[in-house]
């Protein structure tokens, strides 16, 4: 009669898994709770000390480390000599295992002792497994409850599991065991106080067609965690595959959506830039303003929202400022839902990617770039002061409505490339100046972009660092800048806050760079 071993932490469906296989002829070895789970339940076991001749001993610490138990899962059955040395030890095949690890990862998320945390560290099971999988052209070994239907169907139908599910299970549970060690030496090796090393685990989500140009591949990874503005986690309801430079750009607007919770807004982006970005009453007044403020880069872009988007607002952004007989040409839009409607009214543009995203509380997270033999971390940049007039270092101090428009630009110029500046003017960009050498260049672009679509006055210019000299705010001064924020902190300073004054321009120092290479 064939055996399976089942010794499981989670023991949902195991009640059931062993019954079925029962019916198909095997016999149940199991341990300490398990065993206890399965004999309340009826189902019939044979107990690990019957198997070994040996107790569990040393409070469930040894119960699995032996002879009777590894000789049954390694040995070759096609070899006499292994066959020989398990007749003479009075030792039986295992055909399968089942087993899953101690919670030792939630053990220590929950917060605990140490010596909770060293006994929550599997020593039996992680060896069952890698014997079972070593073995696994013999022995089927499942660690994945989801996996119990297969197996049992395959067994039903087959007499036993096929080869190429039992490589499948196998591969699974080195990838198990992997990830456990990780766990458990990421943790050791900081509470011994060794060098932090680096682990990172990612599931494959998606083969991209190439990179960020056609002669580069590219793949697209996600991590185990699910959590908000994330594209990894978000839902693509229609359209073509993201390709790389879709998943880089709505991630970059994810960024700048997760600023924005307490009011309407919508941002269009274009290469990890926002191009247009607009806050209102709704979201169809946030849309237009945005799409007014550069009408020309948008063309191309991804568009998204901190709104729910309804059929009206669907139609108001697929269509050139509601003119339904000149269409915009768009790749992307992200919004935290979507109503049946507008979904209808998106679905007659079958290759327009439609992607909702999840919303919620943002816990900071380590953002990874690659650099030749070489990974740089960092924490991601999800601080953001809100500038109040206290924060005034000129003899003028910026009125309620250059106040607002402060911290609306403020919140968009962290995302811009640096060097960046943005001008803005009642809750909506008029330009972007991003990615530029010098400061003044990028005040330039930023300006000139507004003049040309016919702001000339009354605007807020948002600095992502400070002004290393006076000469960005003498130019922005005689275009049109009422009212500027900046992180300050240059040895300069003084000659920026004393022309401010000399022009009577608010300035106010936030004290928080946003650099952004």
């Amino acid at each position: 009669m064939r055996r399976a071993l089942v010794s499981v932490t989670d023991k949902t469906g195991v009640v059931e898994f062993c019954k079925g296989l029962i019916e198909c002829g095997f016999e149940i070895i199991s341990t300490g709770g398990t065993k206890k789970v399965l004999d309340d339940n009826g189902v019939k076991t044979i107990g690990i000390s019957e198997v070994t001749g040996f107790p569990e001993i040393l409070d469930g610490r040894v119960k699995t480390l032996h002879p009777n138990v590894h000789g049954g899962l390694l040995a070759v059955r096609e070899s006499e000599s292994h066959q020989k040395e398990l007749n003479d030890n009075h030792i039986e095949y295992i055909d399968l295992v089942c087993v899953n690890l101690y919670a030792f990862k939630k053990t220590i998320e929950k917060g605990c002792s140490f010596s909770e945390a060293i006994e929550n560290i599997d020593i039996g099971g992680p060896s069952m497994l890698r014997s079972a999988a070593k073995n696994h052209k013999y022995v089927t070994v499942v660690s994945d409850i989801n996996d119990y239907e297969t197996v049992l169907n395959e067994i039903k139908e087959n007499g036993d599991t096929t080869y190429e599910t039992r490589l499948k299970l196998a591969a699974k549970v080195y990838t198990l065991t992997a990830e456990y060690d990780t766990m458990i030496a990421t943790y050791m090796r900081e509470k011994a106080g060794l060098p932090e090393k680096l682990f990172i685990e990612a599931d494959l989500k998606q083969n991209l067609r190439y990179g960020e140009n056609p002669h580069q591949s590219a793949k697209f990874y996600k991590f185990s965690e699910n959590v908000p503005y994330s594209l990894a986690s978000a839902k693509q309801l229609q359209g073509k595959e993201l390709s790389y430079n879709n998943i880089q750009d709505a991630n970059a607007a994810l960024n700048i959506v997760r600023e924005f919770d307490d009011v309407p807004f919508a941002v269009g982006l274009k290469h990890m830039n926002p191009c247009g970005a607009a806050i209102g009453k709704d979201l169809k007044e946030a849309w237009l303003k945005a799409y007014e403020s550069d009408p020309v880069s948008i063309y191309g872009g991804i568009v998204a929202t901190n709104q729910i988007i309804d059929k009206e607002a669907a139609d108001l952004i697929k269509f050139d400022h509601g003119q339904k007989d000149k269409s915009i040409f768009l790749e992307l839009i992200l919004a935290p839902g979507f109503t049946e409607e507008a979904l209808k009214a998106f679905s007659k543009r079958p290759n327009l990617r439609v992607i909702q995203f999840e919303m919620g509380e943002y816990s900071n997270q380590k953002q990874y770039v690659s650099v030749n033999g070489g990974l740089l971390v960092q924490e991601q940049d999800t601080s953001c002061v809100t500038v109040t007039e206290e924060m005034t270092i000129t003899n003028c101090k910026p009125t309620e409505a250059q106040l607002s428009d402060m911290n609306f630009g403020w919140k968009i110029v962290k995302h811009v490339k640096s060097n960046a500046i943005v001008v803005v003017k009642d809750g909506v960009t008029c330009g972007v100046g991003a990615g530029q050498m010098n400061r003044v260049g990028a005040a330039k672009i930023a300006i000139e972009e507004a003049h040309s679509r016919g702001v000339f006055e009354g605007m807020t210019l948002a600095s992502d660092a400070f002004f290393p000299f006076s000469d960005t705010l003498e130019y922005a001064s005689l275009n049109g800048v009422v009212a500027v924020v900046q992180p300050g902190g240059s040895k300069h300073d003084q000659d920026s806050i004393d022309l401010a004054n000399e022009k009577g321009i608010p300035m106010t120092f936030t004290g928080m760079r946003h650099f952004k290479h």
